[in-house]
Protein backbone atom coordinates (compact mmCIF):
# COMPACT_ATOMS: atom_id res chain seq x y z
CA UNK A 1 0.00 0.00 0.00
CA UNK A 2 1.65 3.23 -1.17
CA UNK A 3 0.20 6.85 -1.18
CA UNK A 4 0.75 8.47 -4.63
CA UNK A 5 0.28 12.06 -6.34
CA UNK A 6 -2.66 12.44 -8.40
CA UNK A 7 -2.39 11.11 -11.81
CA UNK A 8 -2.76 13.06 -14.64
CA UNK A 9 -4.11 10.14 -17.20
CA UNK A 10 -6.02 7.15 -15.60
CA UNK A 11 -8.11 4.40 -17.34
CA UNK A 12 -11.19 5.11 -19.06
CA UNK A 13 -14.06 3.52 -16.86
CA UNK A 14 -16.43 3.05 -19.64
CA UNK A 15 -15.50 2.16 -23.29
CA UNK A 16 -16.22 -0.65 -25.62
CA UNK A 17 -14.09 -3.76 -24.90
CA UNK A 18 -11.49 -4.85 -28.05
CA UNK A 19 -13.40 -8.06 -30.00
CA UNK A 20 -12.50 -11.02 -28.20
CA UNK A 21 -11.76 -12.62 -31.54
CA UNK A 22 -11.13 -12.77 -35.35
CA UNK A 23 -13.92 -13.39 -37.55
CA UNK A 24 -13.65 -17.02 -39.62
CA UNK A 25 -10.84 -18.50 -36.85
CA UNK A 26 -11.32 -21.94 -36.92
CA UNK A 27 -11.66 -22.86 -32.43
CA UNK A 28 -9.24 -24.53 -31.02
CA UNK A 29 -8.57 -26.14 -27.64
CA UNK A 30 -7.71 -23.03 -25.32
CA UNK A 31 -5.11 -23.89 -22.81
CA UNK A 32 -5.08 -22.75 -18.89
CA UNK A 33 -4.41 -18.87 -18.81
CA UNK A 34 -1.75 -17.54 -16.04
CA UNK A 35 -3.30 -16.92 -13.36
CA UNK A 36 -2.10 -13.12 -13.33
CA UNK A 37 -4.46 -12.93 -16.16
CA UNK A 38 -7.87 -14.05 -14.38
CA UNK A 39 -10.19 -11.34 -12.81
CA UNK A 40 -9.72 -11.41 -8.87
CA UNK A 41 -12.40 -13.71 -7.69
CA UNK A 42 -14.35 -12.85 -4.65
CA UNK A 43 -12.98 -14.27 -1.49
CA UNK A 44 -14.65 -15.78 1.43
CA UNK A 45 -16.64 -13.78 3.61
CA UNK A 46 -15.04 -13.39 7.09
CA UNK A 47 -17.09 -15.06 9.48
CA UNK A 48 -15.90 -13.10 12.81
CA UNK A 49 -17.40 -10.80 14.37
CA UNK A 50 -16.72 -6.85 13.26
CA UNK A 51 -14.81 -4.50 16.08
CA UNK A 52 -17.18 -1.73 16.98
CA UNK A 53 -15.12 0.06 19.90
CA UNK A 54 -13.49 2.10 17.52
CA UNK A 55 -16.34 3.08 15.57
CA UNK A 56 -16.92 6.79 15.70
CA UNK A 57 -20.77 7.27 15.72
CA UNK A 58 -22.45 9.81 13.75
CA UNK A 59 -26.14 11.28 13.59
CA UNK A 60 -28.73 8.82 12.91
CA UNK A 61 -26.78 6.00 14.21
CA UNK A 62 -28.47 3.44 16.24
CA UNK A 63 -27.07 1.86 19.34
CA UNK A 64 -28.01 -1.31 21.54
CA UNK A 65 -27.16 0.25 25.08
CA UNK A 66 -27.04 -2.25 27.67
CA UNK A 67 -26.66 -1.51 31.34
CA UNK A 68 -26.29 -4.83 33.49
CA UNK A 69 -29.14 -5.32 35.14
CA UNK A 70 -31.05 -2.56 34.72
CA UNK A 71 -33.68 -3.47 32.18
CA UNK A 72 -35.39 0.24 32.42
CA UNK A 73 -31.97 1.40 31.35
CA UNK A 74 -31.17 -0.79 28.54
CA UNK A 75 -32.85 -0.06 24.99
CA UNK A 76 -32.08 1.07 22.10
CA UNK A 77 -31.10 4.77 20.82
CA UNK A 78 -31.06 6.72 18.03
CA UNK A 79 -28.68 9.70 17.75
CA UNK A 80 -30.36 12.65 16.69
CA UNK A 81 -29.18 15.58 14.09
CA UNK A 82 -27.65 17.05 17.65
CA UNK A 83 -25.47 14.44 17.72
CA UNK A 84 -26.89 13.52 21.19
CA UNK A 85 -29.35 10.62 22.65
CA UNK A 86 -32.05 11.42 25.41
CA UNK A 87 -30.82 8.87 28.27
CA UNK A 88 -32.96 8.22 31.74
CA UNK A 89 -31.51 9.54 34.64
CA UNK A 90 -28.88 11.75 32.31
CA UNK A 91 -31.00 13.63 29.94
CA UNK A 92 -29.46 14.32 26.98
CA UNK A 93 -26.20 13.19 26.69
CA UNK A 94 -23.93 14.11 23.19
CA UNK A 95 -22.12 10.76 21.64
CA UNK A 96 -21.95 12.03 18.01
CA UNK A 97 -17.81 12.24 16.93
CA UNK A 98 -17.02 9.84 20.19
CA UNK A 99 -16.18 6.22 19.58
CA UNK A 100 -17.92 3.58 20.73
CA UNK A 101 -15.63 2.93 24.36
CA UNK A 102 -15.52 6.31 24.89
CA UNK A 103 -19.34 6.41 25.24
CA UNK A 104 -19.74 3.09 27.10
CA UNK A 105 -16.64 4.41 29.52
CA UNK A 106 -18.54 7.99 29.97
CA UNK A 107 -22.14 6.30 30.66
CA UNK A 108 -20.73 4.29 33.36
CA UNK A 109 -19.00 7.25 34.82
CA UNK A 110 -22.10 9.29 34.53
CA UNK A 111 -24.39 6.64 36.05
CA UNK A 112 -21.83 5.89 39.10
CA UNK A 113 -22.49 9.46 39.85
CA UNK A 114 -25.07 8.98 42.52
CA UNK A 115 -27.43 7.06 40.33
CA UNK A 116 -25.99 3.32 39.79
CA UNK A 117 -22.96 1.55 41.86
CA UNK A 118 -20.87 0.14 39.56
CA UNK A 119 -22.57 0.20 36.30
CA UNK A 120 -21.61 -2.12 33.64
CA UNK A 121 -22.34 -0.68 30.11
CA UNK A 122 -22.08 -1.94 26.70
CA UNK A 123 -22.75 -0.01 23.23
CA UNK A 124 -23.63 -2.26 20.44
CA UNK A 125 -24.55 -1.03 16.76
CA UNK A 126 -27.86 -1.88 15.56
CA UNK A 127 -27.95 0.52 11.97
CA UNK A 128 -24.86 3.05 10.85
CA UNK A 129 -26.44 6.24 9.28
CA UNK A 130 -24.12 8.73 9.85
CA UNK A 131 -21.14 7.30 7.34
CA UNK A 132 -21.08 6.18 3.56
CA UNK A 133 -18.51 5.38 1.31
CA UNK A 134 -18.62 5.82 -2.69
CA UNK A 135 -17.94 2.78 -4.64
CA UNK A 136 -17.78 3.62 -7.95
CA UNK A 137 -16.32 1.82 -11.88
CA UNK A 138 -15.75 -2.06 -12.67
CA UNK A 139 -17.83 -3.18 -9.45
CA UNK A 140 -21.03 -5.33 -9.97
CA UNK A 141 -23.59 -2.74 -8.38
CA UNK A 142 -21.67 0.81 -8.15
CA UNK A 143 -23.38 3.47 -6.08
CA UNK A 144 -23.16 4.51 -2.03
CA UNK A 145 -23.21 2.50 0.88
CA UNK A 146 -23.40 2.68 3.89
CA UNK A 147 -20.37 1.69 6.58
CA UNK A 148 -20.66 -1.49 8.60
CA UNK A 149 -18.19 -0.75 11.16
CA UNK A 150 -14.49 -0.73 10.94
CA UNK A 151 -15.48 -1.76 7.15
CA UNK A 152 -12.42 -2.56 5.32
CA UNK A 153 -11.85 -2.52 1.76
CA UNK A 154 -12.62 -6.15 0.56
CA UNK A 155 -16.17 -5.64 2.97
CA UNK A 156 -16.79 -2.18 1.23
CA UNK A 157 -15.91 -4.28 -2.31
CA UNK A 158 -18.26 -7.11 -0.94
CA UNK A 159 -21.24 -4.67 -0.02
CA UNK A 160 -20.67 -3.95 -4.39
CA UNK A 161 -21.15 -7.56 -5.44
CA UNK A 162 -17.43 -7.76 -6.00
CA UNK A 163 -15.57 -6.40 -8.83
CA UNK A 164 -16.14 -7.32 -12.65
CA UNK A 165 -14.79 -9.43 -15.10
CA UNK A 166 -13.37 -6.40 -16.97
CA UNK A 167 -11.67 -4.87 -13.88
CA UNK A 168 -8.27 -3.63 -13.75
CA UNK A 169 -5.91 -5.51 -10.24
CA UNK A 170 -5.52 -2.29 -8.68
CA UNK A 171 -7.63 -0.03 -6.75
CA UNK A 172 -8.01 3.55 -6.07
CA UNK A 173 -9.27 4.71 -2.89
CA UNK A 174 -10.21 8.55 -2.76
CA UNK A 175 -10.24 10.43 0.66
CA UNK A 176 -10.66 13.90 -0.21
CA UNK A 177 -9.30 16.23 2.70
CA UNK A 178 -11.81 18.93 2.41
CA UNK A 179 -13.85 16.03 4.46
CA UNK A 180 -16.89 16.32 1.87
CA UNK A 181 -19.13 13.69 1.38
CA UNK A 182 -19.78 12.83 -2.48
CA UNK A 183 -18.24 10.68 -5.24
CA UNK A 184 -15.31 11.64 -7.05
CA UNK A 185 -15.61 11.18 -10.64
CA UNK A 186 -12.78 10.28 -12.82
CA UNK A 187 -12.86 13.44 -14.75
CA UNK A 188 -12.46 15.33 -10.96
CA UNK A 189 -9.44 13.38 -9.75
CA UNK A 190 -7.12 16.11 -11.56
CA UNK A 191 -8.48 18.84 -9.53
CA UNK A 192 -9.72 17.46 -6.35
CA UNK A 193 -7.63 18.08 -3.21
CA UNK A 194 -7.65 13.94 -1.60
CA UNK A 195 -5.16 11.61 -0.31
CA UNK A 196 -5.40 9.14 -3.15
CA UNK A 197 -3.84 5.34 -1.76
CA UNK A 198 -3.69 2.70 -4.88
CA UNK A 199 -4.29 -0.98 -3.35
CA UNK A 200 -3.61 -4.02 -5.34
CA UNK A 201 -6.20 -6.25 -4.84
CA UNK A 202 -3.69 -9.72 -5.53
CA UNK A 203 -1.65 -8.78 -2.54
CA UNK A 204 -4.76 -8.79 -0.57
CA UNK A 205 -6.02 -12.23 -1.64
CA UNK A 206 -1.93 -13.27 -1.31
CA UNK A 207 -2.62 -12.49 2.52
CA UNK A 208 -1.07 -9.38 2.85
CA UNK A 209 -3.11 -7.77 4.71
CA UNK A 210 -1.83 -4.40 5.47
CA UNK A 211 -3.21 -3.82 2.02
CA UNK A 212 -6.49 -4.20 3.11
CA UNK A 213 -7.13 -0.96 4.68
CA UNK A 214 -9.71 0.55 6.61
CA UNK A 215 -12.36 2.45 4.75
CA UNK A 216 -13.02 6.16 5.94
CA UNK A 217 -16.42 8.23 6.06
CA UNK A 218 -16.67 9.61 2.99
CA UNK A 219 -14.10 7.71 0.78
CA UNK A 220 -14.72 6.55 -2.73
CA UNK A 221 -13.69 3.86 -3.92
CA UNK A 222 -12.81 3.53 -7.70
CA UNK A 223 -11.78 0.36 -9.59
CA UNK A 224 -10.76 1.20 -12.89
CA UNK A 225 -11.42 -0.80 -15.93
CA UNK A 226 -8.46 -3.33 -16.67
CA UNK A 227 -5.90 -1.88 -19.39
CA UNK A 228 -5.80 -4.40 -22.13
CA UNK A 229 -3.88 -5.59 -25.48
CA UNK A 230 -4.41 -7.26 -28.58
CA UNK A 231 -2.96 -10.66 -29.62
CA UNK A 232 -2.95 -11.41 -33.52
CA UNK A 233 -2.33 -13.37 -36.26
CA UNK A 234 -0.84 -17.61 -35.53
CA UNK A 235 -1.84 -18.01 -32.41
CA UNK A 236 -4.48 -20.42 -30.49
CA UNK A 237 -6.48 -17.28 -29.26
CA UNK A 238 -6.48 -14.03 -30.91
CA UNK A 239 -8.37 -11.12 -29.17
CA UNK A 240 -8.03 -9.15 -26.50
CA UNK A 241 -6.20 -9.62 -23.03
CA UNK A 242 -5.27 -8.28 -19.52
CA UNK A 243 -1.99 -5.67 -19.70
CA UNK A 244 0.25 -6.66 -16.88
CA UNK A 245 2.96 -3.49 -16.13
CA UNK A 246 5.81 -4.95 -17.30
CA UNK A 247 4.35 -7.36 -19.36
CA UNK A 248 6.74 -8.69 -22.13
CA UNK A 249 5.95 -9.92 -25.94
CA UNK A 250 6.28 -13.25 -25.05
CA UNK A 251 4.18 -13.34 -21.66
CA UNK A 252 1.16 -11.72 -24.07
CA UNK A 253 1.96 -14.59 -26.67
CA UNK A 254 1.52 -16.95 -23.51
CA UNK A 255 -1.60 -15.67 -22.51
CA UNK A 256 -3.15 -15.71 -25.80
CA UNK A 257 -2.70 -19.44 -25.82
CA UNK A 258 0.85 -19.51 -27.56
CA UNK A 259 1.75 -19.72 -31.29
CA UNK A 260 0.18 -22.16 -33.64
CA UNK A 261 2.17 -24.67 -35.48
CA UNK A 262 2.39 -22.16 -38.39
CA UNK A 263 3.09 -19.21 -35.82
CA UNK A 264 6.66 -18.10 -36.11
CA UNK A 265 8.13 -16.27 -33.08
CA UNK A 266 10.91 -14.84 -34.92
CA UNK A 267 8.34 -12.98 -36.99
CA UNK A 268 6.53 -11.12 -34.24
CA UNK A 269 5.73 -7.40 -34.71
CA UNK A 270 4.26 -4.60 -32.25
CA UNK A 271 1.82 -1.95 -33.72
CA UNK A 272 1.09 0.84 -31.54
CA UNK A 273 -0.57 4.31 -32.38
CA UNK A 274 2.13 7.15 -31.26
CA UNK A 275 1.10 10.82 -31.92
CA UNK A 276 -1.99 9.60 -34.01
CA UNK A 277 0.09 7.72 -36.15
CA UNK A 278 0.45 3.94 -36.82
CA UNK A 279 4.09 2.62 -35.90
CA UNK A 280 4.81 -1.13 -36.60
CA UNK A 281 8.04 -2.50 -35.45
CA UNK A 282 9.85 -5.57 -35.39
CA UNK A 283 10.10 -6.87 -32.06
CA UNK A 284 12.05 -9.33 -29.85
CA UNK A 285 10.24 -11.48 -27.27
CA UNK A 286 11.70 -10.23 -24.50
CA UNK A 287 10.14 -6.57 -25.48
CA UNK A 288 7.95 -4.79 -23.12
CA UNK A 289 4.27 -3.99 -24.67
CA UNK A 290 2.26 -1.48 -23.87
CA UNK A 291 -1.58 -0.80 -23.44
CA UNK A 292 -3.42 -0.63 -26.53
CA UNK A 293 -0.40 -2.52 -28.47
CA UNK A 294 -1.29 -5.46 -31.20
CA UNK A 295 1.20 -7.84 -31.39
CA UNK A 296 0.69 -9.92 -34.74
CA UNK A 297 2.33 -13.27 -34.71
CA UNK A 298 3.30 -13.79 -38.67
CA UNK A 299 3.34 -17.48 -40.27
CA UNK A 300 6.35 -18.98 -40.54
CA UNK A 301 8.01 -18.57 -44.32
CA UNK A 302 9.11 -22.26 -44.99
Amino acid sequence: MSRIALPTVLVVLIGALIPAGLAGQQPTPKPAAPAAAQPPAPPPQSTSPISQTDYVVGQQDVMKITVFNEPTLSNTYRVDNDGSISFPFLGRVKVAGLRVAVIEAQLAKSLAEGYIKNPQVTVDMEQYRSQSVFIMGEVRVPSKYSLVGNSSLMEALMQAGWVTPTAGFDVLIIHPRSGATRAVLQSELQDINADVTRVNLRDIEAGKLPQNIRIQDGDTILVPKALRLTVLGQVRTPGSIVYEPGMTVQAAIAQAGGQTEKGSIRRVKIIRIENNARKEVDAELTDLVQPNDIVQVNQRLF
